[in-house]
């Protein structure tokens, strides 16, 4: 049997919560398309955030460690594809719109340049006195601006659904649809934006002991992993060393996602929404942990600037390479002819700098590296 998309659409309005976004009552999009006979748009956007270049790319950046020293330490790719898994498993258990909710997490982080956080604050440096650089921004410029797939239109013409995620990710205040502001987004976007925390918080302990720069014995007074330890020792009391650890985190995440759910719920239902536009209405995100994993999450992201990010392993490598970033960069504004053609079409209308920027942004770890090597004759 095929279904048409209009069956779709209605299966949507039966199945989901009332105060799902539904896709028969998107916005559109900035620039008209015709409907799919057979997909809703929300499922198409996200298959064209999975089939754009910058996707593709997120494989070889940075997540913690740089890319390429470990086999099996994550990239921004892995960390995006285990944040829409969460985001899925969060809005199907609420009666939210999966798609959604999972094309707003695949896409989050399109806008991230190589060497992680640390290349972000390199690129923010350097573009302090012409708009600054945040990742999230970016994320949005690439969808809507940078990549070009269509003959039409500049950007991937995504749904204003998929859109206000992005904003809200990049924390801006205030969403405009029609012409009113709102002060929240929608519950899938609020769920990419949670899924995305829970996400960090466990999988980058998980790298970082696999490193051996943290070890268990440092996590006296992290709840989270006490709680967790505890429960997998009470069913698995033989297990031990790496096969222990890696069942902690798991049982880790899986309380971190029952427990948005229910504290979730209750929000949900204390708030009395019964549409996607009362939820845009609220104050404050409804989609939340309980406030006892919340207070023991800022224990654990404490924990993690502390000991991992800023670990001299770490931030020595991510020094060297930001400098690397520097130096390319300086190098392109000193000479635009060598930014690739696509690029150098949007001198005029972004200006130099900005134009630098989002190439430089755009470059994976390895590119990068090699880059400077033909600038500059040396590498990391």
């Amino acid at each position: 049997m095929i279904r048409t998309r209009a069956e779709l659409e209605a299966l949507e309005r039966e199945r989901l919560a009332s105060y799902a976004q539904k896709t028969g009552d998107s916005t559109g999009r900035a620039h008209p398309e015709p409907p799919h006979p057979h997909r809703l748009d929300y499922e198409r956007d996200r298959a064209r955030v999975i089939h754009s270049q910058a996707f593709r790319r997120l494989e070889y950046k940075t997540q913690v460690f740089l890319n390429g020293t470990g086999d099996h330490f994550r990239t921004r790719l892995t960390h995006t594809m285990e944040v829409a898994s969460i985001s899925r498993t969060i809005a199907r258990g609420l009666g939210l719109n999966e798609d959604l909710a999972e094309a707003i997490a695949l896409a989050h982080d399109l806008g991230h340049p190589p060497f992680g956080h640390s290349g972000e604050e390199a690129l923010d440096r350097l573009m302090k006195t012409h708009g600054g650089f945040d990742h999230n921004a970016q994320s949005v410029r690439i969808v809507e601006a940078i990549e070009h797939k269509y003959p039409r239109f500049e950007g991937l013409n995504l749904t204003w659904e998929v859109r206000e995620g992005l904003h809200k990710h990049a924390r801006f205040h205030e969403a405009v649809k029609g012409g009113a502001k709102h002060p929240s987004p929608s519950l899938e976007a609020q769920i990419a934006n949670l899924a995305d925390e829970i996400t960090y918080y466990s999988h980058d302990l998980d790298d970082g002991l696999d490193s051996g720069l943290i070890t268990t014995g440092q996590f006296a007074g992290l709840d989270v992993w006490a709680e967790s330890e505890a429960q997998v020792r009470q069913h698995f009391p033989k297990l031990k060393g790496k096969e222990l650890a890696s069942y902690i985190i798991r049982c880790l995440i899986d309380r971190q996602v029952e427990d948005v759910i229910t504290a979730s719920a209750g929000a949900i239902a204390k708030a009395g929404v019964e549409s996607a536009e009362d939820v845009r209405r609220q104050p404050r995100a409804l989609i939340r942990y309980s406030d006892s994993l919340r207070r023991a999450n800022a224990k654990l992201r404490k924990f993690l600037y502390a000991n991992l990010y800023y670990h001299e392993t770490v931030a020595g490598v991510n020094k060297r390479a930001c400098e690397l970033l520097s130096h390319v960069f300086e190098s392109y504004l000193d000479d635009p002819r060598q930014l690739g053609r696509t690029t150098a079409k949007r001198l005029e209308r972004d200006g130099l700098h900005r134009t630098v920027c989002d190439f430089i942004a755009g470059m994976t770890d390895r590119y990068l590296i090699h880059e400077h090597e033909r600038l500059f004759g040396s590498g990391l």
